[in-house]
């Protein structure tokens, strides 16, 4: 993509997506992202009721009566975003493809985490690690994840979600929230390495698919190429056992990714790309507050 036409797809991008998160996310994100960590205050007198772990012993020895240490939530949060920049984001069968409403959501959360004094992150991946883009703040730092949303080129066109989760598991050593956007069109088992992930960081899970991918059109013979692995091959659509053991694989693949979200107890949200994504995100935040 030309210079001058990038610059100004990341500022039809910033404007639209910097209006979203301050006009209509503000409050929601705040509420439903809160710190997660707990820093110590100060300490003062037991009373009835608290928690006995949170006496301090050093102080009362001293005072020879109970004391307790006082917690406050730490506010800021590292927010990662899990990109999945693999071949199958370039389809969509309406206005928009996967990638736009990808580049979107991804910068709309990006600008609620600046305004809540959070840093943020990105990590794009197909089957390997493609981009990693450290934790800052700033404007200028979210422009740069938006080019890179709207203008990189990954290496490879398969996908491999457990290998991203285990490379934020090992990278981001201080709990986070991470959403890790994708239409999880991934063969192989990412259940394990979602559990775990969880267990260190705040993962949240955003699905972008097309309606198109949910079942086949009667059109007669049609050439259809799988675009993570290149393979092509023709399909007879007007046959009604072809267009429905489609629609089987296709549910049969959404109940196992919602599977994994609700055994690794993962918030997650679908988004069509011809739907409304502010109503998603706002539902999906709501759910969490």
């Amino acid at each position: 993509m030309e210079t001058s036409e990038l610059l100004k797809k990341v500022r039809q991008v910033e404007i639209k997506t910097r209006g979203l998160s301050r006009n209509i996310f503000a409050g929601e994100y705040h509420t439903a992202f809160k710190g997660r960590g707990m820093a110590f205050s100060e300490v003062r007198e037991y009373q009835f009721g608290d928690d006995i772990r949170d006496i301090d012993w050093n102080v009362t020895a001293r005072h020879a009566k109970p004391y307790v240490k006082v917690f406050e939530e730490e506010r800021e949060l590292t927010v990662m975003l899990l990109i999945d920049i693999s071949g199958s984001r370039d389809f969509g069968s309406v206005e928009w493809m996967k990638k736009d409403i990808i580049t979107e959501i991804a910068a709309t959360l990006a600008f609620s985490a600046i305004q809540n004094n959070d840093k943020i992150g990105v990590i794009f991946f197909s089957d390997k690690i493609e981009k990693f883009i450290p934790p800052q703040k700033g404007k200028k730092h979210i422009l740069y994840i938006i080019r890179e949303l709207i203008n990189f080129e990954p290496e490879e066109t398969k996908t491999d979600i457990a290998q991203v989760l285990k490379y934020l598991t090992n990278a981001i050593k201080r709990r986070c929230t991470a959403f890790i956007i994708s239409d999880y069109i991934d063969e192989k088992d990412y259940r394990h390495a979602l559990t775990i992930a969880n267990r260190k960081h705040d993962m949240v899970a955003i699905q972008v698919y097309d309606n198109r991918e949910t079942q086949i059109p009667k059109v007669g013979l049609m050439k259809i190429k799988d675009a993570e692995t290149g393979a092509e091959k023709w399909v007879d659509t007007s046959s009604l056992s072809v267009r429905g053991a489609y629609k089987e694989w296709w549910n049969m693949r959404q109940q196992k990714m919602n599977d994994a979200f609700k055994k690794s107890h993962v918030d997650s949200v679908s988004i069509r790309t011809d739907e409304d994504y502010v109503k998603a995100l706002i539902a999906l935040f709501h759910k969490r507050s």
